[in-house]
């Protein structure tokens, strides 16, 4: 694989969050019953008209707006014409040629990644378009009965379409790219991004070539990814079959895959189609979406702080890392905990340690999203003042911590109803220094031999006689007046 280059492109489809669909006005909200948010224009019914959601071209205008693309003053919506059981009319309106936005680009940090492609620890990774289309309904099989029922309140939910230039190399460049995207994406509210809901999905198109080649291999594109996990286990195992085909003789067709991520292999669904397949035409019954200078001008106005500024201002304000800045400023739920915690607490670098380590720990254990933290940054904020003020130790708080995510409510009535208040009292503590040290005599003798970590066993042994609730630094500073004497 050392003589091989992995040339990706991706095309991300984004759930864009109006309330209503992007060509009549039936509601957006998921997990509804099943064809209770449809109509008879997202049913196809004949003699309907579609009429463009307003949102849907602003939702756009900001994300190519973030995205450095240039905004089209003129544009319009075609027909994309392919026939599947889920889509209504056998054709979907999205734009073909004259797309809202073009000629973007994001950046990701080049840090750990083998390139050399990227300078001044940055990458630019290109976007050729953001277009605006509608999404297809959905096919729900069973199993038992063998049959597909199919369900339309999806039919019309609007999407934005972002297409990036070839110019990913790598599995970690990709999920740089996927991350920084969704972060930009959830930092200007047009998409809730949750994954495991559909409302972000990734189409990796890939194809391999040989070191120093400039001609691009012959490519293949897998489908509806919905994971940062498995999208990089799919290039990997995609890459890997590429290279095995074209080492063996063989040659790599055009296609679509289909990602299985049971079995972690790819499998072919269809023949891949280029854009003549599709046979696009100007939709008829949509005028062109023209807009003004001062439209374009008004929404960049419009736009918050996005996550770069946000990790520049951060290392500057806070005096963070940037390791730090960049892990917290890659979520927008992140960031909002994390600045509204510092406002109670004002201790950022004590804020920034809870979120890197024990709360994006139960995080990845739980298996949930920033999103979902089900705790407000008060609630973090007073955590850590509890801490600070010696009411609580640290290893009380990790406790506080996890009972926050499974019932969120004030810390200090946890710690009042656990008991768990800090013994600060020095004559209470120097009776569990005493009683420690009768029942260690040799490790009185080991630290007075020079082994330092006799200390840390007997702190330990006190920590655990109290509970966890005995202050740490007045443990220690009597165990070693003792010690000493």
């Amino acid at each position: 694989m050392e003589d091989y280059e992995i040339v990706m492109g991706i095309e991300v489809h984004a759930e864009l969050s109006t309330k209503t669909k992007i060509f009549c006005g039936c509601k957006t909200e998921f997990g509804a019953i099943p064809n209770t948010q449809c109509c008879p224009v997202c049913m196809a019914f004949p003699g309907t008209l579609p009429v463009l959601n307003e949102n849907v071209v602003l939702y756009a205008v900001k994300a190519g707006l973030a995205t450095h693309s240039n905004i089209a003053k003129i544009s319009k919506n075609d027909r994309k014409n392919y026939f599947y059981p889920d889509l209504p009319k056998s054709y979907q309106i999205s734009q073909f040629d004259m797309p809202l936005c073009e000629n973007g680009y994001i950046e990701i940090n080049d840090e750990g990644l083998a390139t050399i492609e990227a300078s001044n620890g940055k990458k630019k990774i290109g976007i050729t378009r953001i277009h605006i289309e509608e999404d297809a309904g959905k096919l729900n099989h069973s199993e038992y009965t063998h049959e597909s029922l199919v369900d339309l309140n999806r039919a019309g939910i609007p999407l934005i379409e972002i297409v990036s230039e070839p110019d990913l190399r790598s599995a970690e460049e990709v999920d740089k790219y996927l991350k920084k995207l969704k972060a930009i994406l959830e930092y200007i509210e047009i998409s809730d991004c949750k994954m495991q809901e559909g409302s972000m999905r990734a189409d990796v198109n890939i194809s391999v070539r040989k070191l120093g080649d400039v001609n691009f291999g012959t490519r293949t594109e897998m489908k509806n990814l919905i994971s940062f996990k498995s999208i990089g286990r799919a290039i990997n195992y995609e890459s890997k079959r590429q290279i095995d085909v074209l080492e063996s003789g063989g040659v790599i067709t055009q296609e679509t895959l289909r990602w299985d991520d049971v079995e972690g292999i790819t499998y072919s669904m269809r023949d891949k189609e280029d854009s003549q397949d599709y046979r696009y035409f100007k939709e008829p019954d949509l005028v062109e979406i023209r807009l003004s200078e001062q439209y374009i001008e008004d929404v960049k106005k419009s736009l918050p702080e996005l996550p770069e500024s946000r990790k520049q201002r951060y290392m500057e304000e806070y005096l963070l890392p940037e390791y730090d800045a960049n892990l917290i400023t890659g979520s927008k739920h992140l960031s909002n905990l994390f600045e509204g915690a510092v406002k109670i607490c004002n201790n950022p670098k004590m804020v920034s340690n809870w979120i890197m380590s024990d709360i994006t720990g139960i995080l990845k254990e739980k298996e949930l999203e920033p999103s979902e933290i089900p705790f407000n940054f008060e609630h973090l904020g007073s955590m850590i003042n509890l801490i600070e003020s010696g009411v609580i130790s640290s290893s009380i708080a990790k406790q506080v911590l996890e009972i926050l995510f499974d019932d969120p409510k004030d810390p200090k009535i946890i710690i009042e109803e656990k008991g768990w208040i800090q013994i600060s009292d020095e004559k209470a503590i120097m009776e569990v220094v005493m009683k420690i040290l009768e029942a260690n005599p040799q490790s009185i003798l080991d630290y007075k031999a020079g082994r330092d970590r006799a200390l840390g066993f007997l702190v330990g042994q006190a920590m655990k006689e109290t509970k966890g609730k005995a202050n740490p630094g007045m443990l220690n500073n009597l165990f070693l007046e003792e010690l000493k004497k």
